[in-house]
């Protein structure tokens, strides 16, 4: 490891030495904090950024960070054994290895060395841009200076273990690609290795496919989401544009976010929040510029049917055009921990197509015979553009130059993004990487299996096909969904078709969109209607909106499932003259239909709407089309007896527990920190039609729904005047994992308060806030 001089660590400009001094060192990054703990990176160069923001990341996560990067290495089967899996909380810290796949620790090792091609990202990496090779050479540098100066005062979570090392670039390769494929190859971990070989062992193929009993997995899993809206010129107050930005992402997980602000003067001068050990600034702002990414709709893989040679008893001979074709093979191997403490070395050998992996799923009928096996399309695997695709989105002045960094980059894996520029312009884009399999493919006999999303993968006329200046086999510009508009567009990770009320997207002639971005005309989720409720009531009034405007529209809360059924059912319910029932329908008819921490009725209403998910036809008037947002709503008639059962449910499920029926919500929904318990609101998203949406770990218990799954993290909501941006913004579970640290829970009492704080943005701002701290990192 390289030493350090004692001096250059973390000096003040005071103490820091001469200009000349500083000409001298090849690192040389300013590190400021503002309140809670916001980091602000300044550097003459990228490679001082990277060092700069892995340096003060570490400060932050080290012990979550060095778990990433012992997950990607393929190494936790050599520390932790290779049954546990990767979803178990470490120490009570945080949550899990990976917040979007569940594998034991052998699984998960031989997933990121199989599939995970370090070679390919080399050469990836080498062909791109230099400023983000120099970003990832400066975080190995910085992260590792950080061990080098902490390892003896390192958290609880992970002092003194061996597993937290130094780390190589190809390690940041791999955690770059790690973010790439969690709505692609990590949906198909468990296949991808169980299609795999044991080297040794004989091979054993089925004889038949298994029957399919589920389809299979589409991308990002349930509760993965987020709200994204730009007001434009017509809509805004001061005629300038406004962005709202509200993921949805995990609390206790490796994608957690984290707030930065990044300068290279008169490069890069991006504010905002990234996800855990990248090094750029993936939804924020900059002068002229704002942007937020939601969750798409669209799916980003495929897969193909081979046709297997059968004089081939190992089964990795397929039949492309006609011709013969043997699969490539790449062997790997990990080392296990034993239960005497000694290492035993297991391999695994993967096959690939020229389609892409092998996988088999038996729940959804894949398996590998002598006669049939499938492979993976995935889009996203070798993603070394990621990194530049969000550089050059920070870079970017207004909405078009925007659409011209994603069409032309076009490397974001699995968002639309959301924006809106000091000019009043607005831009909603499913800029995706998404095969480019159109409507007519879908439509033709290459097509073969439906279910399985499957194509023909013995002609080479059934393959992905091509756009000019796009990647291979990836859709580019001319065929993404898109739109720019000067009252607003909006996502609520519902299909593209719907980014405004008033100009529904069908895309280009003859046949539209690909089906793989979504359908056009389907009903909406009642998060989506209810965030586009809101803005059309506000624009119906001819009030011009302003920031505060959108933080109330955010924090509402109102559930609008209950918004649509309850003016009928409350009425049904009194007539029932159930005794069982009285109560219930009394707390719901005083209930103010919100999810705010003292909404009282609040957690009645959940579990009845829960319950009531089971009820068929329940709306009398149905989806139309015409009017997406106020449709379906009203209580079938028929109806009406089943869901009184259902809150007969929720009644005696609430007595069980000793829940009050008019228990307040923020009494079991809350999150809580070092013993200390913050109540909160927000309510499901999509089930109950809560634009503010906090999803819990568990069921209701008498203490409660447990800690946050997913929901709110990081908000911002950024304006601008004639001098650049104004912002407000929060991180509600804070900067930090370790239970010690001052930005550890910090922030929750501001999100129970429903208060955003300011943004400081410019060299000003950021001197005048009352936390302000400034030190300079050097490195020979």
């Amino acid at each position: 490891m390289k030493a350090y001089a004692l001096g250059c660590l973390f000096a003040t400009l005071a103490t820091s030495g001469t200009a000349a001094e500083l000409a001298k060192d090849k690192i040389r990054t300013e590190v400021t904090r503002t309140s809670y703990g916001v980091v602000h990176v300044k550097a003459n160069d990228f490679r001082s950024l990277g060092y700069g923001v892995a340096y003060a990341y570490a400060q932050d996560n080290v012990c979550m960070l060095a778990d990433t990067f012992l997950t990607v290495r393929g190494e936790r089967s050599r520390y932790f054994g290779p049954d546990a899996h990767t979803t178990t909380p470490k120490n009570g810290e945080y949550g899990v290895a990976n917040g979007y796949i569940d594998l034991t620790n052998e699984q998960s090792d031989f997933y990121y060395k199989g599939y995970v091609d370090i070679d390919q990202l080399r050469a990836g990496y080498a062909s791109g841009k230099q400023e983000i090779r120099d970003l990832l050479v400066g975080y190995v540098d910085g992260y590792n200076r950080y061990l080098s100066d902490n390892q003896k005062k390192l958290p609880n979570a992970c002092r003194n273990a061996a597993w937290v090392k130094p780390i190589t670039v190809d390690d940041m390769y791999r955690l770059v690609e790690e973010k790439s494929l969690h709505a692609t190859g990590d949906v198909f971990a468990a296949g991808i290795v169980g299609a795999a070989r044991d080297p040794a062992a004989p091979v054993a193929l089925a004889k038949s496919l298994p029957s399919a009993v589920a389809k299979l997995p589409t991308g990002m899993p349930a509760g993965i989401g987020s709200n994204g809206l730009a007001l434009g010129r017509d809509a805004s107050a001061n005629g300038r544009g406004l962005l709202l930005g509200n993921p949805h992402y995990p609390w206790n997980s490796t994608e957690r976010m984290y707030q930065l602000h990044l300068t290279v003067p008169g490069k890069y001068d991006v504010m905002g929040a990234t996800l855990a050990g990248l090094p750029v600034v993936v939804i924020g702002f900059n002068q002229d510029m704002a942007w937020t990414h939601t969750v798409t709709k669209a799916i980003h893989f495929t897969t193909f049917a081979l046709a297997l040679d059968p004089s081939d008893p190992t089964g990795t001979t397929y039949y492309h055009d006609g011709a013969p074709v043997k699969m490539t093979s790449r062997t790997v191997a990990i080392d296990v921990l034993q239960a005497d403490g000694t290492l035993k070395s297991k391999q695994k050998t993967f096959y690939a197509t020229k389609h892409g992996a092998v996988f088999v799923n038996p729940a959804a009928g894949v398996g590998w015979t002598a006669e049939r096996a499938f492979a993976l399309g995935d889009a996203n695997r070798n993603g070394t553009r990621m990194l530049e695709q969000w550089l050059t989105l920070g870079q970017a002045g207004n909405v078009d130059a925007a659409k011209a960094s994603l069409s032309g980059v076009g490397a974001l894996p699995w968002v639309n993004t959301i924006a809106a520029d000091r000019n009043g312009g607005t831009l909603y884009m499913d800029a995706s990487r998404v095969p480019h399999m159109g409507a007519d493919k879908f439509a033709s006999d290459c097509f073969v299996v439906p279910a399985l999303l499957a194509f023909d993968g013995t002609r080479s006329a059934c393959a992905w096909g091509q756009d000019d200046g796009a990647a291979a086999g990836i859709f580019g510009a001319v065929n993404m969904p898109a739109q720019e508009r000067e009252d607003y567009v909006g996502n609520s990770n519902d299909a593209y078709w719907l980014a405004n009320v008033r100009a529904p997207l069908m895309g280009p002639a003859p046949f539209g969109y690909s089906p793989l971005y979504g359908s056009p005309g389907v009903e909406q989720t009642l998060r989506t209607r209810i965030g586009f409720k809101q803005v059309e009531q506000a624009l119906a009034s001819e009030r011009h909106l302003n920031m505060d405007d959108l933080e109330d529209l955010l924090f509402s809360n109102r559930v609008h499932a209950a918004e649509l059924v309850l003016p009928e059912l409350i009425p049904a319910c009194f007539a029932s003259n159930d005794r069982d029932l009285l109560l219930a329908c009394a707390v719901l008819q005083t209930w103010d239909r919100k999810a705010d921490i003292d909404s009282r009725g609040a957690v009645l209403f959940r579990e009845f709407w829960r319950a009531a998910a089971a009820v068929q036809d329940k709306w009398s008037v149905p989806f139309n089309p015409a009017d997406p947002v106020n449709t379906p709503r009203g209580v079938a008639v028929a109806a009406k007896p089943a869901l009184l059962d259902a809150l007969r449910t929720a009644v005696v499920k609430l007595n069980k527990q000793n829940v009050p029926l008019y228990a307040r919500l923020g009494d079991y929904q809350s999150e809580t920190r070092n013993g200390k318990r913050y109540a909160l609101h927000g309510g499901l998203g999509d089930e109950d039609g809560v634009y503010n949406t906090m999803v819990m770990q568990g069921d209701l218990t008498p203490s409660g729904y447990g800690n946050v799954n997913w929901g709110a993290s990081y908000i911002q909501v950024v304006g601008f005047d004639r001098d650049g941006p104004v912002a407000r913004g929060l991180l509600p579970y804070g900067q930090s994992v370790d239970p010690k640290s001052p930005y550890y829970d910090d922030q929750l009492p501001l999100f129970s308060r429903k208060k955003l704080v300011k943004l400081p943005f410019s060299d000003s701002e950021i001197r005048k806030d009352p936390a302000y701290s400034r030190k300079v990192l050097t490195d020979k």
